[in-house]
């Protein structure tokens, strides 16, 4: 029984991409560089931490962000964090860093040294857009137009 390789699927990829910069934008709204924004995560009436948005730099044409989480288990787990780059010019968002790893490739052969998966990269961003959704549904920020 063979097994046929992964192949990236690239409109996958683009469409998260471009659903993931639509999002960073509304959070991001009009900051500055080196500005931050903390949307406070509630859930029925439960405070569940603060999706923190730190935009590190901007320019015409990209910007990065850096995208974290603190909450209530903040001593007990290491809380996700990732750089993400904006490319304004295609209006898509990419992530380019994840806990501290940086580069990742399109595919990937498996089993491999780091057990990173096929698709690593797409499960990343899709990752980052579940993750943006949750604060667009469940955020309130006292800084942002209220987020319906």
């Amino acid at each position: 029984m063979s097994r046929s390789a992964y192949v990236t699927d690239l409109r996958s990829l683009q469409g998260e991409c471009s659903a993931n910069y639509l999002r960073l934008m509304r959070l991001l709204g009009d900051l500055e560089a080196g500005e931050s924004r903390e949307v406070e995560l509630v859930s029925q009436g439960r405070r569940l931490g603060a999706l923190c948005l730190k935009l590190q730099e901007r320019a015409p044409y990209t910007s990065i962000v850096r995208v974290s989480q603190r909450g209530v288990l903040d001593a007990m787990i290491e809380t996700p964090r990732m750089r993400v780059h904006l490319y304004h010019d295609v209006r898509m968002a990419e992530v380019t860093d994840f806990q501290r790893q940086r580069h990742f490739d399109g595919r990937y052969r498996y089993p491999n040294a780091r057990m990173h998966q096929p698709d690593e990269k797409l499960q990343l961003n899709r990752f980052l857009g579940e993750w943006l959704d949750h604060g667009l549904a469940h955020g309130h920020s006292l800084d942002l137009p209220q987020l319906p």
